[in-house]
């Protein structure tokens, strides 16, 4: 009896650490930070220098649902908010929420930026992300046949402080935007030879760029793009080409380089609203046939 319950045993946390690593598999293909189609409109959860380079009181929300059809598949939600507080100086919030099956984490940060004049067109601006991440691996969920708990399977829930910098130039056609908006390295779940375990997930940078090409009187051509970068793993990047109609109509075409291919479309609803949609589609995935894209939707909002 006491085979059986120790094999029993064993064989259960192979389940359970195989199910927490495909948990972070699918947190790894996004390199452990969030991804967005719209990531344009969501810069200062990036890059702290955003906050404020707007000159308006903006406030941004999505929605992510990844791999729709698959049960527990990740879900995002993120909000973030920047204003200008006088001449030179900025403010913002963000707010990034995943969940992937039993995992969830919660990241919140402050960003404040300063803007130096380079000349009458060029702006520079500096900015610090001050906040933390609240990461929570809930087990209490999961069905085993063990009478009793097993100490290796406990739920884990910390919350991890962090930091981050970032600069962003800004001219009227265009910007260049470089950051790290998480410096420290902070531990996650992760599965090592069938048993789970924790891992140190390692700073990311961003590096972004765009540029608005005047075609016409109505119609403006905007290419730009994201590239991710972090010790370990590949790199990453979205490459996006869009087409805007008198300032109101926005519609284009992404090719992320891990072979994701998006549709991008938003309209100005009214003076102060803007809302938007795009959908994600793998070139080759393990999981086509059984998953219907991903679908992303924002609302922007300016106060």
């Amino acid at each position: 009896m006491d085979l059986y319950h120790a094999l029993t045993k064993d064989y259960m946390k192979k389940i359970i650490s195989t199910i927490v690593f495909l948990v972070v598999t699918i947190t790894t293909n996004a390199q452990q930070e969030s991804l967005f189609s719209f990531y344009r409109n969501h810069m200062n959860i990036v890059n702290p220098a955003f906050a404020g380079a707007e000159n308006e009181t903006l406030l941004n929300s999505s929605y992510r649902k990844q791999w729709a059809g698959i049960k527990d598949a990740p879900e995002t939600q993120a909000v973030s908010f920047g204003t200008h507080l006088g001449k030179s100086v900025g403010f913002g919030i963000s707010m990034v929420h995943d969940k992937t099956f039993i995992e969830k984490q919660t990241f919140l940060g402050v960003d404040l930026s300063y803007k130096i004049n380079l000349s009458e067109t060029y702006r520079l601006y500096m900015g610090v992300k001050v906040g933390g991440n609240f990461y929570d691996v809930n087990t209490t969920g999961l069905q085993t046949n063990n009478v009793m708990s097993d100490p290796a399977l406990e739920s884990i829930n910390n919350f991890n402080p962090n930091v981050g910098l970032g600069f962003y130039l800004k001219h009227e056609d265009f910007y260049v935007s470089l950051s790290s908006p998480r410096i420290l390295s902070t531990e996650r779940a992760d599965e090592n030879n069938g048993f789970a375990s924790t891992a140190t997930d390692r700073p990311h940078l961003y590096l972004s760029s765009g540029y608005n090409y005047m075609l016409n009187e109505k119609f403006d051509f905007i290419p730009s793009f994201m590239l991710r970068y972090v010790n370990g793993a590949p790199l990453n990047a979205d490459i996006t080409a869009s087409v805007e109609y008198d300032k109101t109509i926005n519609f284009g075409i992404a090719y992320r380089t891990s072979n994701v291919i998006t549709g991008l479309f938003s309209v100005v609803a009214s003076k102060r609203l803007t809302l938007g949609y795009a959908y994600e589609s793998a070139l080759e995935n393990d999981l086509k046939g059984r998953a219907n894209g991903t679908h992303e939707f924002i609302l922007k909002f300016k106060i």
